[in-house]
């Protein structure tokens, strides 16, 4: 019977093929993201501005205040013990929509919200709204994680969050918000 050994280098990519074989689903983030009735603790809650009608889902997100994780797949950081976060509900028919999403420790956290217009869990500049925390400009790619974030203390923190829709070719909020 003969062993067979890893070299060094397969042994250091085990840890990237362990986070190849989380099934992934989009309940991750979703039970760490949830907030409790009468649960202390950090946590944002998010005043949703500028929706454009009353269909679909508004899924926030919460990330780590860096560049390289902003907006990463949710398997590669919870597989790296990273911070994500998921809160995910229908979109309210009326009145102005407030979600809370409990967060890990007081800090700086990237904030996305998409609302998913047509329920596929999945962002399309063409019909669906984006937002951010902090409320960057938005161009053509993804905005840098320090302009999508805010800052949580130890109990609930209030943010608002402005959608943006696509306008011709470019996205931005659907009404002028200095006037």
């Amino acid at each position: 019977m003969s062993t067979v050994t890893l070299a060094p280098f397969a042994t250091a990519a085990l840890p990237l093929l362990a986070a190849a074989t989380i099934p992934s689903t989009p309940d991750l983030g979703k039970a760490e993201g949830q907030c409790r009735p009468g649960e202390k603790g950090p946590a944002f809650l998010v005043d949703v501005e500028g929706l454009k009608d009353r269909t679909g889902n508004l899924k926030l997100e919460v990330y780590p205040d860096n560049n390289k994780d902003f907006l990463e797949d949710d398997n590669i950081l919870i597989s790296a013990g990273k911070t994500f976060r998921r809160v995910e509900v229908p979109v309210p028919a009326t009145g102005t929509p407030e979600l809370c999403i409990r967060l890990p420790a007081p800090g700086t956290y990237a904030v996305s919200l998409l609302h998913d217009r047509n329920e596929d869990r999945k962002f399309n500049w063409t019909r669906d709204g984006i937002g951010f925390a902090g409320n960057p400009r938005l161009g053509w790619g993804k905005p840098k994680a320090s302009k999508a974030s805010a800052v949580a203390g130890n109990g609930l923190t209030r943010i608002t969050i402005v959608l943006n829709y696509q306008h011709g070719l470019g996205v931005a909020p659907l009404h002028d918000r200095t006037k």
